[in-house]
């Protein structure tokens, strides 16, 4: 199984940005990944579909202050988070998924460890 190492999560107020790493033992260059994300009670939701290693597809709640990318070099995924909510609060996953235009967790094939973003208001 591949080993897919998160780190970056922590605690902010409202308003305020985070980083999070999510480090490949392969290639990132045409990978296809994303960033997932699960709050408690609730079901896993998809935040960015990333295909042959470009973002395609945000979550509409996170448009245009979420911002996926990576570091071919460190084989290092990236998702900086800025404007957090606290409806932003959850454990964020990176995953390797299939290569398919859908942001779903069925198609996941490697997971992340997960880490903890909250965001206090």
């Amino acid at each position: 199984q591949v080993r897919l190492v998160e780190s970056g999560g922590g605690s902010v107020q409202a308003g305020g940005s985070l980083r999070l790493s999510c480090e490949a033992p392969f290639s990132l260059t045409f990978a296809c990944m994303g960033w997932f994300r699960q709050a408690p009670g609730k079901e896993r939701e998809g935040v960015v579909n990333i295909v042959s290693g470009t973002p395609q597809g945000y979550l509409d709640s996170v448009k245009g202050r979420f911002t996926a990318s990576r570091d071919n070099a460190k084989n290092t995924l990236y998702l900086q988070m800025n404007s957090l909510k606290p409806e932003d609060t959850a454990t964020y996953y990176c995953a390797r998924k299939r290569c398919t235009s859908r942001l779903s967790a069925a198609d996941v094939t490697d997971w992340g460890q997960g880490t903890q973003v909250t965001v206090s208001s």
